[in-house]
């Protein structure tokens, strides 16, 4: 164990097997859904939805290549909480850290980082094929379903890793 400090020591935490099945599911849907969209571009329009209103109703149409943004944030999010996940270290951590409990919170912490990429790569690949549909006439809108869907993705493992903080004494 090397110490930046008293409070923060550098741990070397191998992958749990929960943030291993979490970026397998999200990694691999996100993948899907870049497969479906290479696969998808001869036949889509050369105008796709480019924004959604909070309805999940067209609000803005622009030109196909603005589809590849979404890959493009997505590998940007991943690569960056990827990033850090490997530095628990500097997460942010109640005065109750102590040399006790820092694997704890060290895991806590990283499991929900790990959870919200991964929820974050799902809806970004949810979004990718919606748009597509949307632009293939398969469906009119992303459904009045996706903002509150999207919603309860993001925050769940925010939740869920704060409730499991307050356990660790």
């Amino acid at each position: 164990m090397i110490l930046n400090n008293p409070y923060r020591p550098i741990l070397n935490l191998p992958k749990t097997r929960i943030e291993r099945i979490w970026n397998y599911i999200g990694g691999g849907i996100f993948l899907l859904s870049l497969i479906y969209a290479a696969v998808s571009w001869g036949t889509l329009p050369d105008k796709i939805p480019g924004h959604f209103n909070g309805l999940g109703e067209v609000d803005r149409w622009g030109s196909k290549y603005e589809i590849i943004i979404l890959p493009i944030i997505g590998g940007f999010i991943f690569v960056l909480m990827t990033l850090f996940e490997k530095a628990p270290h500097m997460h942010n951590y109640p005065k109750r850290l102590n040399e006790s409990n820092v694997k704890q919170f060290y895991l806590n912490s990283r499991l929900m980082l790990n959870m919200t990429k991964n929820v974050c790569l799902v809806i970004f690949a949810l979004l990718i094929v919606q748009i597509i549909r949307v632009a293939k006439g398969e469906i009119d809108s992303l459904g009045g379903w996706f903002l509150p869907v999207f919603i309860v993705l993001v925050t769940f493992p925010i939740i869920i890793g704060i409730y499991r903080q307050s356990k660790i004494k």
